[in-house]
């Protein structure tokens, strides 16, 4: 006779599972949302590197 603890703890673990799908699924929508709804510069540049010069940058002053 088979113990029906086992049966128990596996169900519980496959729902354990699916709640951990079903969280990853969600913020991969949150981010894909965020990732559409972040805007762009006036001339249609990434503010985070708006301004950046590729090649050797300039030595700052030092004060």
């Amino acid at each position: 006779m088979a113990k029906s603890g086992t049966t128990f703890a596996k169900r519980q673990k496959e729902m354990a599972q699916q709640e951990r799908a079903r969280d990853k699924e969600a913020r991969r929508v949150e981010r894909k949302d965020t990732k559409e709804k972040r805007t762009l510069g006036p001339d249609g540049e990434d503010p985070d590197i708006a301004g950046i010069v590729p090649g050797p940058q300039p030595i700052p002053d030092e004060d």
